[in-house]
């Protein structure tokens, strides 16, 4: 595989050659290395911290050892906040901040390489976060509730009132029933046919007293008002009495 892409910003050749040959065993499915940026002290350094890039994550490599280990850091891109660089005298310190943990840094990158490596990051990460906020807005839209308004009937809708005819209402007059009318011998005899209450009827005069009873009442109102005595009106009420 041709490395000529890895080294346009002045990388080291063997360098990019030892660090891609590590980080290719570790790529997943459909993964693949996008950049590679090297450490640059001033002094000469055989083996420079680097970071690397592919469509999937981002690697910190470190040697330690005299190069006979290899320290990575390998970060998930949503696990991704932010890339900062800061330029100094001797190259620039490329910043990766993570959302939970520190941040790493690798110093005495060169400018231009630190550049082209803050430009691509951004570039993933804008995108993760427009998709990121294109799914949000999906799952809200399928999980926002549906409200259906209740389906009236046709035939209501177009229902014709105007040749209708409303009936006054008739208020029905209470009847009286009844009840059968027991005789002495405990015969029952049935009832006449019940009788409607009319205002004549309800209103109708009490039945005139007989003459006796008138003079049972006067009788007994002269006593009361002490006109006569009480042998007077005992004999009076038996004569009275009497007449029957």
């Amino acid at each position: 595989m041709s490395l000529d892409k890895f080294i346009q910003d002045g990388q080291d050749p063997k360098v990019v050659e030892k660090i891609h040959s590590k980080i290719a065993t570790m790529l997943n499915h459909d993964e693949v290395i996008s950049y590679i940026a090297l450490q640059k002290k001033p002094a000469v350094t055989l083996l420079p911290d680097s970071i690397a890039i592919s469509n999937r994550r981002i690697f910190l490599c470190e040697f330690t050892k005299l190069g006979l280990a290899t320290n990575f850091e390998i970060f998930n891109w949503k696990d991704i906040k932010d890339i900062a660089f800061k330029e100094e005298i001797f190259g620039s310190k490329v910043t990766v901040i993570p959302f939970t943990g520190e941040n790493l840094s690798i110093d005495y990158i060169p400018k231009t390489q630190a550049r082209r490596l803050y430009q691509l990051i951004k570039e993933v990460l804008e995108e993760i976060k427009s998709s990121g906020s294109e799914m949000a807005e999906k799952t809200v839209a399928e999980t926002k509730p549906v409200i259906s308004k209740p389906i009236v009937p046709v035939r209501d809708i177009y229902k014709d009132t105007s040749n209708e005819v409303q009936l006054p209402l008739v208020e029905e007059t209470p009847k009286i029933v009844t009840p059968p009318i027991v005789q002495q011998d405990n015969t029952y005899v049935a009832a006449t046919t019940p009788q409607q209450l009319t205002p004549a009827t309800a209103a109708s005069a009490p039945e005139e007293e007989d003459e006796l009873t008138m003079k049972l009442k006067k009788l007994k109102n002269l006593f009361d008002k002490q006109l006569i005595s009480q042998a007077e009106y005992e004999n009076k009420k038996a004569e009275i009495l009497s007449q029957l």
